[in-house]
């Protein structure tokens, strides 16, 4: 069985290029329509501009929009899903990352500012309330949530994360010393830093975040690469990975194979490394897999090879999550 534990259903900023994406997703997970129609004629352009404009009334807290994820990834064979948010698109949540995240008069803490007003959008009463209430006729979907881990913002988050019922939560990395490194807009910012020494810091800030007892998964644990950044020799970062596995292993956490940086972004590969996902294997670190799916039609890309490379490295089980506790699916028990 393959299970996807990490989706999102929405995620700004709120552009062309995101309403484009948008209706690229409806048209690929509608049911099929009367061929006579065609594709490149008026009532289908008409039929298209209905759809995108009820998902806007809807919003993306409905049990269509939910339902168009879980009907393409039950088609593509998974049968446990995680559906998600991260933490930063929720009003209630904003003083958090503005007390953590580069928001001054900088170029980068103005770009930041703009994100951080275009994707903050969203209430996490209503997430939780719409998950919890979906749960109830959907019993292969769990509800866990994604949040930003900073240095010294552990009380205020487990606090944040104290006040719902999840069913796991994944810790990740986004940021160093508050800024948002996956960010394009702010990619420069890589230009003459040391690869070995801001992995160095990347892991230490992993670590940190295995150790602080927040999460059941640490999410796409290389997360850094996102843009190709890292040494020309990706061995001088062994010593990393060991420490962040032994990490998990001692802290009782897991991490997974996401797929997400492998079909959405320039560096072209799944989370982690092959080299890295070795090192996982070496300590038997348990995992899970998501595909980090931000439109229905892209839940499960990429899974498939994702599942290979697991059990490739010896790996008989994957992990899906209930009420906080694991739950253990054999990673071949649909062949």
């Amino acid at each position: 069985m393959k299970v996807d534990m990490h989706f999102h259903l929405e995620e700004g900023p709120y552009s062309l290029r995101w309403l484009s994406r948008t209706l690229q997703a409806l048209a690929s997970t509608e049911p099929e329509r009367d061929v006579s129609l065609g594709h490149h004629t008026l009532q289908y352009g008409e039929e298209m501009t209905k759809l995108l404009s009820h998902r806007m009334e809807q919003g993306c807290y409905n049990e269509e929009w939910l339902d168009r994820f879980l009907n393409t990834g039950r088609k593509r064979g998974i049968g446990q899903f995680g559906v998600v948010d991260h933490l930063y698109r929720f009003r209630e949540c904003r003083p958090y990352y503005e007390r953590h995240m580069l928001l001054d008069d900088s170029p980068v803490g103005r770009v930041q500012q703009a994100w951080l007003d275009q994707v903050c959008v969203a209430s996490l009463p209503d997430f939780v309330r719409f998950l919890t209430e979906a749960k109830a006729s959907r019993p292969d979907i769990a509800l866990g949530i994604e949040a930003d881990f900073f240095p010294g913002g552990e009380r205020e988050l487990r606090e944040i994360l104290a006040g719902y019922e999840w069913d796991y939560v994944i810790g990740s990395v986004h940021f160093l010393d508050g800024w948002g490194f996956d960010n394009p807009e702010t990619r420069h910012e890589f230009e003459g830093r040391d690869p070995v020494q801001t992995y160095k810091h990347y892991y230490e800030l992993m670590r940190q975040a295995c150790v602080s007892g927040l999460f059941h998964i640490i999410a796409h644990p290389d997360n850094l690469k996102v843009f190709g950044f890292r040494p020309v020799d990706e061995k001088e970062l062994l010593p990393y990975y060991r420490m962040l596995a032994k990490e998990m292993v001692q802290c009782g956490v897991i991490t997974e194979i996401n797929t997400g940086l492998a079909y959405r972004y320039p560096i072209e590969e799944s989370c982690p490394s092959p080299l890295f996902l070795s090192v996982l294997a070496e300590y038997k670190v348990p995992l899970t897999l998501s595909s980090d799916a931000h439109f229905p039609d892209d839940i499960g890309m990429l899974l498939d090879q994702a599942r290979a490379d697991a059990e490739r490295m010896g790996y008989k089980e994957l992990v899906a999550f209930r009420d906080g506790k694991r739950l253990l699916v054999p990673i071949n028990n649909d062949r």
